[in-house]
């Protein structure tokens, strides 16, 4: 099923962090879990989602950020530490802007890269007609 397409609040904020980060030369963008992400030297960074700003920042920090306005945990159980939402009324101003982005990138090098994932193999496909080859046994269903 096609994704649903952007909201043009969310298409703006994509483009500003864009142009925010156009001087770099190591930004990469993916799509994760419905989120446009932008990845700064290998790392996620900032992301983007129904127009609200995922920022990374150290978790040593977590809390405090949690106390500034527009804000919320990526994750209310904790389990993601150092990842926070900021609301449109959270990055309002040119100041308030430029803090996460500040924040963030001042962060980025000091951050762990998650090694990327290889492909999974691809499997060949069971051809009965091959010399050797061997059936799989059927389950029992349970009674």
């Amino acid at each position: 099923m096609p994704s649903p397409p952007l909201s043009p609040e969310t298409l703006r904020l994509m483009d500003a962090v864009r142009e925010a980060l156009s001087t770099r030369h190591d930004v990469d963008e993916r799509r994760m879990f419905g989120v446009d992400c932008f990845f700064v030297a290998g790392k996620l960074c900032l992301g983007v989602k129904h127009g609200e700003l995922l920022v990374r920042l150290p978790p040593e920090r977590h809390d405090e950020f949690l106390e500034m306005p527009g804000t919320r945990a990526l994750s209310p159980g904790g389990g993601m530490t150092g990842y926070i939402w900021v609301e449109p009324d959270g990055f309002a101003t040119r100041a308030q802007w430029q803090l996460w982005l500040r924040e963030a990138l001042a962060y980025n090098p000091r951050a762990k890269a998650s090694p990327r994932r290889k492909p999974a193999a691809r499997r060949e496909s069971f051809q009965p007609d091959e010399p050797g080859a061997k059936s799989t046994p059927t389950r029992r269903k349970s009674t």
